[in-house]
């Protein structure tokens, strides 16, 4: 018996999501629900991972499968592919278990030919419909499956509008369609040098191709590695009964939520065209009318919407997005799924479906993508600001939020301006497409001219968290000239522009914005969040105000304050230099003798901004040669300041110079080659300590010394650190606790935990460097390689960004479990920029980590993705 790799919509379920895809499990759940469902059958996710095994050829089992699934779905419509009496039409979507609207290929109207077309006309006694139909299936084929430009055949339609003075597609006549047809076919043959394929099958299997095909296209790669969607996971292809929204004035298309998307109100939200197909609603190519407006024109549908909208959020106790077309006055459900939707409208269902009693609390938390909460995190316009400001023109509130950037036109423009010139910019389009996708992440908002509330930019950019305002109509974008105008004034590239994507407001120029607060709905859903996980969740803070506004977003502690950040202030800078340039152990004192008031200062402030959370405080990491000087004339102006001569500093520094710093002498080995540094930075931190202690505080300060690859160097360095700890406590007569722990971020240490646990009573995993080590990848030059193992589907993520569990990730399992057969109490926590990606925080759960730490605003991401890992060990 070979394997199943087709199944009718009758044949599946709900739970069937890793091999129907989303969209495949949910027709079927649909079907089984008793809704109207036009049939059909899913090609499965594992058919897609065989075609890409077989060299990007389908199995002759899985062809023979699909024409038998088309066979019974045939007997079910009572109609026959490729026949000219009866024809049966049907679209072939993408549908991967991970929703990825817009990321990959849909193809409507598969089946017709040049005698098919004219039967359907004959068939329905409407050949407008059916030459409207012909020219769209036309249309999506060349462009989806034969990769042939989109941009050609919107050019035919809109010189032919302008021959015949029309503005919408509707007014085109059926004779303007039969020459439309005859224009697209020609564009095809002059491109293709062959006819366009008139036979149903092979425009079937090749559709089908085309889906497989576009698991695997640049922008379907890029949403995934931003959303943690593998690649083998595979998508897909779900084979339809066409049902058509363009046969006239009572049928119709739209899009709808059981909920508002933007916000999370109660309340049936969408859009529909009537005489239309999907992709002119979600292309943006005509502007809707709101679903409410159904209820006039269809009331009976109307109410059948309702009923069925109402059923399905029940069923699945999530907000639900659904696609639907009218035919001739009858509805039909073409999909359902969890509603992509904005951080704050997350939350508010969240917390609304457990006060409804549609789900618990866990439930809730689990629903939320930690990711998403970065938008609730971000700024708004500053109220007296926004006062002074003029409304511009308006577009729909897509995806809330405030940006402010200066104007660019296309994708890799917004790249170039944000990653080489450090920008903020906003992106402008008629319409985004998915091949925006880049420069739609860089970009602080999108502003398009085209589309609606479920157009590509507004559901993409609400997935990001990125402000939007869509469906700007006053806007005229001119590519050509780099501009947009609006009533006679223009806006050029380079251009400031601010947009609001709760208001849909466009104000010319800057306007301030502020930070986010955590209240309402907010507060309580992370109150939840709090109340599940089991881990803590400090902060990486060195300075009070980043303590005091991690503190403000839950921080339970700082992990990480690094001591170097604090040495680069203009009145700072001078003594280390001078610390740096010193040539006897007496001189260096002197020096570090002027640092130790500004260290201790800061300590106290940081520690008083923690008010008695735990505070770790690393010692000097950095190589020496960051802190001085290196073109000729910067060397020569440090020189005369320190009245030193310039050959003699210029000596000094090339002498610092290291071929390799990152493996250079830095971290603990500065402290074993000059001792008396480490001695100055634990007076600071105790004395700041004893300040506070004082003052009737509990500040136990963990103090940590990096970059350790043997225990003797950890030894050596931490008697320096204990003979300064207990002379400052004598000095003032005081007995409080302190730690001494490092930080594991060479591979070495990771191997000899059990040693270094000795002498550590804490080990915190320094990723960052660790990733480097292990890897051998130098994190400032791996950006110049890793787009080609992305291509080359060697990686699938940024090692960098997100913890490679693999490898990384069993050297921190091994430190673990070494360090606590050593010392069953040690303290285990992680501070490298993952620990605020919530795949890495899930990871840090699992192997037993008592925290993460993560910059200030990523948190409540970190609170949230801990609280999510605890509700999955639940579960």
């Amino acid at each position: 018996m070979s394997k199943k790799y087709v199944y009718l919509f009758s044949e599946g379920d709900a739970t069937m999501r890793n091999l129907l895809g989303g969209k495949g499990a949910n027709l079927a759940e649909m079907t089984r629900m008793g809704f109207p469902v036009p049939q059909g059958f899913t090609v499965s996710t594992e058919a897609c991972t065989r075609y890409y095994e077989d060299g990007r050829t389908i199995a002759p089992e899985i062809e023979e499968q699909i024409y038998a699934a088309l066979a019974k779905t045939e007997e079910i419509a009572g109609k026959k592919f490729g026949d000219v009496e009866n024809p049966f039409l049907v679209s072939v979507r993408s549908g991967a278990r991970a929703s990825m609207p817009g990321m990959m290929d849909t193809i409507l109207n598969l089946g017709l030919n040049d005698q098919v077309v004219e039967g359907l006309a004959k068939l329905t006694q409407n050949p407008r419909f059916a030459y409207d139909s012909y020219r769209r299936f036309i249309q999506m084929f060349s462009d989806v499956v034969m990769e042939l430009s989109k941009k050609r055949f919107e050019e035919i339609i809109d010189e032919m509008k302008e021959e015949r003075g029309i503005k919408l597609d509707t007014e085109f006549t059926t004779e303007d369609l039969k020459e439309m047809v005859v224009k697209f076919k020609e564009f095809y043959k002059n491109e293709k040098g062959e006819d366009f394929p008139q036979d149903p099958k092979t425009q079937m299997m090749e559709a089908v191709k085309a889906v497989f095909r576009s698991w695997d296209n640049p922008r379907a790669n890029v949403y995934r590695r931003m959303n943690d969607i593998p690649y083998d996971w595979g998508t897909a292809v779900n084979v339809q009964a066409m049902v058509f929204g363009n046969m006239g004035e009572t049928s119709g298309t739209g899009v709808a939520f059981t909920r508002d998307p933007a916000t999370g109100e109660k309340v049936l939200f969408g859009e529909y065209l009537i005489n239309a197909q999907g992709e002119d609603v979600v292309a943006g190519v005509r502007t809707p009318k709101p679903i409410s407006k159904l209820e006039e024109d269809m009331p009976d549908v109307y109410a059948q919407f309702v009923d069925i909208a109402g059923k399905l959020e029940k069923h699945y106790r999530d907000m639900q997005d659904m696609e639907y077309t009218i035919e001739n006055g009858k509805l039909y459900m073409l999909q359902t799924r969890n509603g992509k939707r904005t951080a704050a409208a997350a939350i508010k269902i969240a917390v609304d479906l457990v006060k409804e009693g549609m789900i618990s609390k866990e439930e809730a938390i689990l629903q939320v993508d930690p990711k998403q909460l970065d938008a609730l995190l971000h700024p708004t316009f500053v109220a007296s600001a926004l006062k002074k400001a003029e409304v511009f023109t308006k577009g729909l509130a897509a995806s809330p939020g405030a940006a402010c950037g200066k104007v660019y036109f296309t994708a890799e423009d917004c790249v170039d301006a944000v990653k080489e010139r450090g920008e903020k910019v906003v992106l402008v389009r008629l319409e985004t497409s998915p091949e925006d996708i880049e420069g739609m992440e860089v970009a602080e908002g999108v502003l398009t001219a085209r589309g609606g509330m479920t157009s590509h930019a507004a559901v993409v950019a609400r997935g990001m968290g990125t402000c939007c305002v869509a469906g700007c109509g006053d806007i005229k974008v001119d590519y050509d000239n780099a501009c947009f105008h609006v009533n006679g004034t223009t806006v050029k590239q380079g251009d400031y522009i601010s947009i609001d994507g709760s208001t849909g407001n466009v104000y010319l120029g800057q306007i301030e914005t502020e930070e986010a607060k955590l209240a309402g709905d907010f507060a309580e859903f992370m109150s939840w969040a709090d109340e599940i996980r089991t881990m803590q969740v400090r902060t990486n803070a060195d300075t009070p105000r980043d303590a005091k506004q991690a503190k403000e977003f839950g921080a339970q502690g700082v992990g990480l304050c690094r001591t170097e950040h604090m040495f680069f202030a203009e009145d700072r800078i001078p003594a280390i230099r001078e610390m740096i340039v010193s040539k006897t152990v007496e001189q260096r004192k002197a020096a570090l003798a002027k640092i130790l008031p500004m260290q201790r200062s800061d300590f106290e402030a940081i520690f008083r901004a923690m008010d008695g959370m735990p505070v770790t405080v690393r010692l000097l990491d950095p190589p020496l040669h960051e802190f001085v000087p290196h073109s000729d004339e910067d060397i020569k102006a440090l020189a005369d300041e320190m009245g030193l001569s310039f050959d003699e500093l210029k000596a000094t520094v090339e002498g610092l110079a290291e071929f390799n710093p990152m493996m250079g002498h830095r971290g603990c080995r500065l402290a074993v080659t000059y001792p008396e540094i480490a001695e100055m930075q634990a007076r600071a931190i105790m004395e700041a300590a004893v300040a506070c202690n004082k003052d009737g505080m509990n500040i136990v300060p963990e103090i940590m010394i990096p970059l350790v690859g043997e225990v003797k160097e950890l030894k050596y360095v931490k008697q320096f650190v204990v003979d300064t700890a207990e002379a400052v406590l004598a000095e003032n007569n005081m007995k409080f606790d302190y730690k001494i722990g490092t930080m594991i971020e060479i591979p070495r240490a990771a191997l000899t935990a059990d040693e270094i646990a000795t002498e550590a009573e804490f080990f915190s995993f320094g990723t960052n460097d660790l990733t480097q080590m292990t890897f051998g990848f130098s994190r400032d030059d791996a950006g110049k390689f890793l787009d080609a193992y992305y291509e080359k589907k060697i990686f699938e993520s940024d090692p960098f960004a997100k913890l490679d569990q693999v490898g990384v990730g069993k050297l921190v399992e091994m430190a673990a479990k070494l360090g606590r057969q050593t010392r069953p109490d040690i303290k285990l926590g992680i501070c490298g920029e993952h620990g605020g990606d919530p795949s890495t925080v899930e990871f840090c759960h699992r192997t037993g980590l008592n925290y993460v730490s993560c910059s200030p605003y990523r948190v409540p991401i970190a609170r949230l993705a801990a609280a999510q890992a605890k509700a999955k060990e639940n579960k």
